[in-house]
């Protein structure tokens, strides 16, 4: 038997190799940087998300490229949601929209389309738990890599992201990665706004979390695990905003449900251990955000964003069902809406709020029933994490525009397709083992 026999076989590039890029382009790449030569504006993790696409496409097709194939759920999901899209597309490309709107509207159906690749690529492209351990793993990683970039920015007021050159690319707008409230720096880190990156942090938190409780459950190093933890919660708190807080809340109240007795105590001292270490050595940080609670009645950005109800009704009712068209309410030519979910009424109609809201529960389900299909208890609470996660975007649609951001919605959509592949690999699983 040869030496080439008896080496072990490398493992093939698959859809989780595919994936893991895309987050380390997502999340590392400043989101303020485009790619040249283009007629519109494309980051380079939008230009993956395009190819991702393409590679569904073909993947079905084939037997050959190892996606794969039956019912899922969040799949299905994901088709009601890009059919709900293309139906408001399609009413308002054949109305009359002005060259303008029809431009941005088939901008933001390319980007949505890099989108949906991303979700269906890691729906059916990433195969088994190991897999899908590499891309959350990546993304952990990833967060801290920018947590640490967070804390350069506040502690130096220093933007060490315009530093950071990268050839093929060049600079969209002029918006800062550090400003200013109550006279403390917010910052952005990587992406393209404070809201942005807390909300980030927010939906990797819980990721962290288990793979850090994982790793001493398994007997295996969990510092590394744990300093990724303390990253991405001082990049949160760094965010100074008030969205993110209201997202990690909603997954925590996941979390302490599902959690056993012993960890909810360790978290809960753990985490009144890390507001005192804020305290002690970010004097006012604590008291900012907490102010921006206490005093909700008679904060203007929430007199901004609640006085343009009556606005977004009366364009609602123009186009109740499908919509004026994604793309096509356009600031600085229109209010701001900073929510969500206001936006895609307006845009795709009482449809598109539906399969939107649609998208994000499919994929909590799938990852609640991944839980109680596993019989590992690493998995079981993979499924627990992951649900966790996705309640931040379905919450903070509420007081931000989710799709307005990419690093955010990149990460959204990316999480739900992993929690197609979750169910789809503990389901697999727990029926080998019942016909075994």
């Amino acid at each position: 038997m040869t030496a080439t026999a008896l080496a072990p076989l490398r493992p093939r590039t698959d859809g989780a190799t595919f994936s893991a890029l895309f987050v380390v382009i997502l999340m590392v790449v400043p989101a303020r940087l485009i790619l040249r030569g283009l007629p519109f504006a494309l980051t380079p993790a939008e230009a993956v998300g395009l190819f991702a696409f393409v590679w569904w496409l073909c993947a079905h097709l084939t037997l050959s490229l190892g996606a794969a194939k039956g019912g899922n759920p969040v799949r299905t999901a994901i088709y009601l949601y890009a059919v709900a899209y293309l139906a408001s597309y399609a009413q308002a490309a054949i109305s009359y929209l002005e060259p303008r709107e029809l431009e941005l509207a088939d901008h933001i159906g390319i980007i949505a389309i890099a989108m949906i690749g991303i979700a269906l690529l890691a729906c059916d492209g990433v195969r088994g738990t190991e897999r899908i351990d590499l891309v959350l793993k990546t993304v952990v990683v990833c967060g801290a890599i920018i947590s640490v970039i967070a804390v350069i920015q506040y502690v130096f007021t220093y933007d060490i992201t315009a530093d950071i050159p990268i050839p093929g690319t060049r600079i969209r707008g002029e918006a800062p990665a550090i400003m200013e409230r109550n006279g403390l720096n917010r910052v952005a880190a990587t992406t393209s706004h404070p809201i942005e990156f807390g909300v980030v942090c927010s939906m990797i938190l819980p990721i962290a979390l288990h793979y850090a409780f994982a790793a001493g459950q398994l007997g295996r190093p969990a510092v590394r695990w744990w300093l990724c933890v303390g990253l991405i919660a001082v990049g949160l708190v760094f965010s100074a905003s008030r969205s993110p807080v209201l997202g990690l809340a909603a997954a925590g109240l996941i979390l302490l449900g599902g959690w056993p007795h012993r960890r909810r105590v360790r978290a809960v001292l753990t985490l009144l251990l890390f507001l005192v270490v804020v305290r002690i050595t970010v004097p006012g940080l604590l008291g900012a955000i907490t102010g921006l609670f206490g005093n909700i009645g008679g904060d203007e950005s929430v007199r901004y964003r609640t006085s343009d109800y009556g606005i977004a009704l009366e364009a609602i009712s123009r186009h109740p069902w499908l919509g004026q068209g994604h793309g096509t309410w356009y600031p600085p030519y229109d209010i701001v809406f900073d929510n969500q979910y206001l936006l895609t009424a307006v845009e795709g109609g009482i449809i598109g709020v539906l399969t939107l809201v649609g998208l994000f529960v499919a994929a909590i389900w799938a990852s609640l029933r991944s839980r109680w299909a596993a019989t590992d208890p690493t998995t079981r609470d993979l499924g627990l994490s992951l649900a966790a996660a996705l309640t931040v975007p379905l919450v903070g649609c509420a007081t931000f525009d989710l799709n307005a951001f990419e690093t955010t919605s990149g990460i959204a959509f990316l999480f739900v397709g992993l929690s197609g592949a979750l169910l789809r690999a503990t389901t697999t699983t727990t029926t080998r083992e019942a016909s075994a």
